[in-house]
């Protein structure tokens, strides 16, 4: 299924990947605000809990795809990490997790640079981990995205994707529905000034191959080791594979 356009913002018009950039920049100073309360606050414990499948592994440079307001990039400093790297498109939300990186005390370890999924600027077998947040659904191309997360991993090393998903439980799908359909675009776009931007989100997470087939286009670039946890009755997946 392909993924829905975002919504035009201002008068550009460069393309999917410049539209994405300017919604995120347009809503980046209440993200953390909205996030927090169309999750009811679980998005910290999801966080924490995909954060927890690479402290196996040990990573000593862990990159942060679509690192947004660098939430994951902080949560990652749980594995004591030499180095973090969080890399996204948007230079306003990149502004307010400089914010938060400065404020916690973590700008020697956490690195936050503006790029593209797709064009990752690092070198083959750089990290020993990577880790995306409700990201990988706004990839223009999504093999492509995973294909260059791959690249970037050192061989074996794991990458974990935490990413909203559609419940399986037909009732519970009605109700979530619903909550997506009309309560998130109303109540987020009331917090983050943007409607146009929640409704896109959430045309996203609906078009995104969520479950088995996202860990058959993981698959299909080369990953192996695929699994899923289902989180909150279905409502969101964490994932994690191997390069």
């Amino acid at each position: 299924m392909s993924n829905p356009e975002p919504p035009p913002v201002g008068d550009r018009k460069d393309g999917k990947k410049a539209a994405v950039e300017q919604m995120f920049d347009s809503i980046a100073v209440r993200y953390d605000l909205g996030n927090r309360v169309i999750t009811g606050g679980m998005d910290r414990r999801w966080r924490r809990l995909a954060v927890a499948l690479l402290a196996p592994h040990r990573p000593k440079t862990i990159l942060d795809v679509a690192t947004g307001t660098a939430d994951f990039a902080l949560d990652a400093l749980r594995l004591d990490p030499d180095r973090v790297v969080g890399i996204d498109l948007s230079a306003e939300m990149l502004a307010v997790g400089r914010q938060k990186v400065e404020a916690a005390g973590a700008s020697g370890i956490v690195h936050l640079e503006q790029g593209d999924a797709e064009h990752l600027p690092f070198a083959d077998d750089t990290f020993d981990a990577a880790l995306v947040g409700f990201g990988v659904r706004n990839f223009e191309h999504l093999d492509a995205g995973l294909a260059e997360i791959r690249r970037v991993l050192r061989p074996g090393a794991p990458l974990v994707v935490l990413e909203v998903a559609t419940p399986k439980n037909p009732v519970i799908a009605w109700f979530y529905r619903l909550y997506t359909r009309v309560a998130l675009p109303e109540v987020a776009g009331r917090i983050s000034g943007n409607k146009g931007a929640y409704a896109y989100l959430k045309e996203s997470a609906q078009a995104f191959p969520d479950g088995e087939a996202f860990l058959a286009h993981l698959r299909s670039v080369g990953f192996t080791g695929t699994q899923e946890r289902r989180l909150f009755f279905g409502s969101a997946c964490i994932y994690k594979a191997l390069a």
